[in-house]
């Protein structure tokens, strides 16, 4: 289930307060027709893929056609739920800035926002469990995700030219001849060019477990990259970004990196906090600690599974999952982060 707004929210406090009003009214809906509640996180932790099914109402069409060369029954496509965070470029150059920038600043961004440890009702490997199972959905073309973390690009031109008309014309040589050629949407990316809207559209962020949260998380993300671009940039080899990323999405803050500041991922977060503290704004700052205290102790996913396996030494570990995420359903409707 997506909730969107029709328009860019003006301050964070309105975003806070739309999208929870949003939350409850959904909720009370399902409460009331099925006995239901919604719930936050990146991944459903018991949901099983023979549970589900593809969507068959608008827009089915787009499903029927990437069916025909994705096996769409498999985590990547049908359990995961991310934060989309859609950040608005005034002209070409400051766009490819813009993207160059949040290309390094996602490679590191799921250390803080991971919070999908559990899937199927066990404990995964990797604490990004929804952006482990994103790399390989679409692995028949390669070229729609590209390995999430972007290439460096400089022109409107060139980046149509090598990554939109690249994956559209792979999509059209195994098939895929409507509907998905040529849009900017289905490039699955980390961070995207949504043209219609003139924004770049940020991928990589999971679901967390209430609103306030992810209020938080786009005010570091803007802080943070308004700092950068008031510097002279310095960008990193991008397979440096890609094997980094590939230890965030396992470890966490914890993943052993190669990042000059690094050493860890904490350390380039604690960085990257640094820099958006300084650039904040006095109503960003007010979310702000809820980035802090993600850094400092741990992020939502090693909570979670901190959580779990201490309820799991009491009863078996789907009474544990039960219990744990129960406090979080109560996290979101409450409004209150969860540590």
């Amino acid at each position: 289930m997506e909730v969107k707004p029709n328009a860019p929210f003006t301050s964070p406090v309105e975003f806070e307060e739309t999208m929870q009003e949003a939350v409850l009214t959904l909720d009370d809906f399902l409460e009331k027709k099925y006995k239901a509640h919604l719930l936050g996180t990146g991944m459903h932790p018991l949901l099983r893929l023979s549970e589900t099914g593809i969507w068959s109402h608008r827009h089915r069409q787009i499903y029927e056609a990437y069916s025909r060369v994705f096996n769409l029954k498999r985590h990547g496509w049908l359990n995961i739920q991310s934060f989309q965070l859609n950040l608005p470029y005034s002209d070409e150059k400051n766009a490819f800035l813009m993207h160059n920038l949040l290309a390094e600043i996602c490679a590191y961004l799921p250390a803080i926002a991971a919070s999908s440890p559990i899937y199927e009702g066990k404990i995964s490997e990797h604490l990004d469990s929804r952006l482990h199972f994103y790399k390989l959905n679409q692995k028949e073309v390669p070229s729609v995700t590209g390995d999430v973390i972007p290439v460096y690009a400089h022109s409107f031109a060139q980046y149509k030219k090598d990554i939109i008309e690249k994956y559209s014309n792979d999509l059209a040589r195994v098939g895929v001849k409507a509907q998905l050629p040529g849009k900017d949407w289905v490039n699955s990316r980390g961070v995207i060019f949504r043209f219609d809207r003139k924004a770049l559209e940020i991928r990589v962020m999971d679901e967390q477990e209430c609103v306030k949260s992810d209020v938080a998380m786009s005010c570091f993300v803007r802080a943070l990259l308004r700092g950068l671009m008031a510097r002279e940039p310095e960008f990193l080899p991008r397979e440096i970004l890609l094997k980094d990323f590939n230890a965030v999405v396992k470890s966490g803050l914890n993943a052993r990196i190669l990042h000059p500041h690094g050493g860890t991922a904490r350390k380039v977060c604690r960085h990257f906090f640094q820099t958006a503290w300084a650039n904040a704004s006095s109503e960003e700052k007010q979310y702000l600690s809820v980035v802090r205290r993600r850094i400092e102790d741990d992020n939502l996913s090693e909570t979670i599974k901190s959580h779990v396996k201490q309820r799991a030494l009491k009863t078996d570990l789907r009474e544990a999952i039960v219990s744990v995420y129960l406090r979080l359903v109560k996290s979101l409707m409450d409004n209150e982060p969860y540590f």
